[in-house]
This record gives structure tokens, sequence and C-alpha cells, in this order.
């Protein structure tokens, strides 16, 4: 099994259009970049997408993708399911799985097309692709939003979804001592309102006891990627990593 960030930037990415900040100015001078958060798991031949990035056709041709076989929206901001239609136009028969109140809300935006929504409650465990999954909630006001709990030979891997530090209880227990934990945190400190900064995330990641900790979702508050990973795990786009019956491997791209 195979997890990749496809994208690790906030609503915006980076570098920002119009902004000319040291890290957005770095992004273009160096030529790198974080597109819109989107996360994809291959098992078994097939592909999960956690959220469909606006840059989801940059994304599916970068890593070579011809077919989706299965998506997971987490909630109803744009920049976490506005990609949808960049495959679904080349393929059918794409099924979504979300909470009720998820579809409902996302359909609004999506009711020219024609996909197949399945609802799934949080905490009740269900199969796609060979994985066990488990969605859970998590606190990013004012809209409903889960986090995502994949379980495969042994391995556990969640991903926290866009979420302030006020995660439910019962949600923590699902959350407990992940193989490899992929955390929003939009910046260094600060307070938010809807999201963690790395402080509150890597405090999180402590608490549910992370065997690995990632960084994504990340803002430009952040210094240069160069520069901010040498303080922070912090992801960046196409960072992949790989699980066998042996080990957890770390790939880079």
């Amino acid at each position: 099994m195979r997890v990749t960030l496809l994208g690790t930037g906030d609503s915006t990415g980076i570098p920002i259009i119009g902004c000319h900040c040291k890290t957005c100015e770095d992004a273009r001078k160096k030529g790198w970049e974080r597109k819109r958060f989107s996360v994809m798991i291959q098992n078994e031949g097939k592909i999960l997408l956690i959220d469909t990035s606006p840059d989801m056709r940059r994304q599916l041709l970068d890593t070579n993708v011809d077919r989706v076989d299965a998506v997971i929206w987490t909630h109803c901001h744009f920049d976490h399911f506005g990609g949808f239609g960049n495959f679904y136009r080349v393929q059918s028969d794409v099924k979504v799985y979300t909470t009720p109140k998820i579809h409902d809300d996302i359909g609004k935006f999506m009711s020219f097309m024609e996909y197949k929504p399945i609802e799934v409650e949080c905490y009740e465990p269900f199969e796609l692709i060979g994985l066990k999954i488990t969605l859970f909630e998590v606190n990013h006001p004012p809209v409903d939003a889960i986090g995502v709990k994949i379980e495969w030979n042994g391995y556990k891997i969640v991903v926290s979804g866009d979420t302030n530090a006020d995660i439910p209880k019962r949600s923590l227990e699902e959350m407990e001592e992940p193989d490899l934990f992929i955390v929003e945190a939009l910046a260094p400190r600060g307070r938010f309102k809807k999201h963690m900064n790395a402080e509150e995330a890597l405090s999180l990641a402590k608490k549910i006891r992370a065997r690995k900790t990632v960084l994504t979702h990340v803002g430009h508050f952040f210094p240069p990627h160069d520069i901010a990973v040498k303080k922070y795990p912090i992801g960046y786009d196409y960072q992949s990593f790989e699980f066998s019956n042996v080990k957890l491997t770390r790939f880079f791209k």
C-alpha cells in the first residue's frame, strides 16, 4: 500500500496569486509549489482519493493516474472537492463516500454531475480497495467535517482532515497510535478558529502517540520549505510512504 500527498497547501496554495511574501517569492524563484490538499491511497492496483483538490488534473497527470476507483470527501470547502470534475469527464461510475450531511452540502455544487454518492456514518468501518476505512468527526466550524482512519495489514494511517484542536473524545480514541499521522497545520503559530497551528498539531500527534507525523494543509505563513523542514516535519507535494509486510519506508520524488 502506498500513501501519496498529492497536495500539501491550504486553500490558496503556494505561491499565492498576488502575494510577494518571502515564501511565495521563494517558490516562484526556485520553482516549487504547494498544490491544494489531496491524498492518494494505492492498494491492490486501485486508487482511493481523500478529497479532490482544484489542482486534481495536474496531480493525476504528474502521478500517471489513468483511473480513480473511489473518493472520500472530508468536507464541503471548495479546495477539498472542487477538482472532482477533472477526472469525472474521462471515466464513469465514480463512487464517492462521506457522511449524509457532507454529501448534502457538496451536492448543492455538484448537481450537474452524475456520480455515485455512498453515505457512510462516522465510526462505522467499511471496506474499500482492500482497506478498512473509518470516518470520524472533527471540528471545523461552521461546517461538518471528518477525518479518515485507514487500516491495512496491521498498519494504521490517520488523516486529520481540516480541524481545530477541539476534536471529540471518541474521535481521539479512533486516532490513537497511528503508524503515519497526516495532520493539518496552517501556520507555525497563532490562533485559528477552524485550523491548527504546528504547535497544536504536534501536541496532538504526541497525545495520540503517532509513530510518524507529517504536516500538511500548510500556508505561506511558514518559511520557505527548505527552511521550514529543518524545524517541522512538514510534507511536500508527491511525498510518498509505502507500507509492506516488513516495514514503513519513506519514498522521495
